[in-house]
């Protein structure tokens, strides 16, 4: 007979033993971080990736908000319904987000809102944008013609979300839930986790609460309320930058069965091989 939900906390609390990862599952995660040439988000996707393929569990990384202030914007017509705003950062890191512009937009109406958003909202920072737009549209609005202004106020709102916590989340390794569950009770379990784990938003936000605390936390079938219903246990543990500045969490999700002994200490390793990679980056 397996162990109540109460048991396990008993023996993870008071008799695990935890070791060091073994070489093995240390030199799979290592060896996803030695480029130096790839995106940030390119790398923690391949971390994800062997996490998940070390664990057999579902892994879960999610990468810290981009919070450099904004050096240039621009905006490019796509088509007659579709355009891109561009966000070049001090740091060199671009981004581009796509959006449908309002009607009747001209390359004229593209420049002007681009050089009014450059003159009134470079040197800030993504989430210092929303309330210095507000300020300045309204300090400023009649220098705006009304095409321009449209086109600020529609394209903004592309990039005031930019960055949401459901969007910096990362969960790969699906499949593995899925190994060795054949009866039909743990099938509707995997099925119901499979649907927790589509609500990215409220499981990135519920990993922002590991922000409260250095080290790995444990929470064990019904402790997390976002997995309360398919009886599985995350193991998640943050990560920091140069500063000792918590900025995104590393995670596994698996059965209630798992090897905590060993889970443990793999997400421990992956968090600090990734802050360390933001540190030798000097980044965020």
């Amino acid at each position: 007979r397996f162990p109540t939900e109460s048991g396990l906390r008993l023996f993870v609390d008071g008799m695990m033993e935890v070791s060091d990862p073994s070489s093995q599952d240390r030199e799979a995660i290592e060896s996803e971080l030695q480029s130096t040439d790839e995106s940030v988000a390119t790398l923690l996707d391949r971390v994800g990736s062997a996490l998940s393929g070390v664990t057999q569990g579902a892994s879960l990384v999610l990468a810290p908000k981009h919070d450099a202030a904004v050096r240039h914007i621009e905006f490019i017509s796509l088509a007659a319904d579709r355009a891109m705003v561009v966000l070049v950062f001090e740091d060199g890191h671009v981004e581009n987000r796509l959006f449908s512009p309002p009607p009747g937009q001209t390359a004229s109406s593209f420049r002007e809102a681009a050089n009014f958003l450059n003159a009134a909202l470079a040197g800030h920072t993504l989430s210092e944008l929303g309330d210095v737009f507000q300020r300045e549209i309204q300090q400023h609005r009649q220098k705006l013609n009304e095409l321009a202004r449209d086109l600020v106020e529609s394209g903004t709102v592309i990039w005031e979300n930019e960055g949401t916590d459901y969007e910096r989340l990362i969960v790969r390794g699906r499949s593995n839930l899925l190994a060795g569950s054949a009866e039909d009770e743990d099938l509707e379990r995997i099925r119901s986790l499979f649907d927790d784990l589509e609500r990215k938003r409220d499981i990135a936000e519920f990993l922002e609460l590991t922000d409260a605390g250095e080290g790995v936390r444990i929470f064990i079938g019904s402790e997390n309320k976002l997995f309360s219903l398919s009886g599985s246990s995350l193991v998640v543990s943050p990560y920091m930058n140069s500063d000792r500045r918590i900025i995104g969490a590393i995670g596994v999700i698996g059965p209630t069965r798992l090897n905590y002994g060993r889970i443990v200490p793999i997400v421990d390793y992956t968090a600090q091989l990734v802050g360390q990679l933001f540190t030798d980056r000097g980044q965020q």
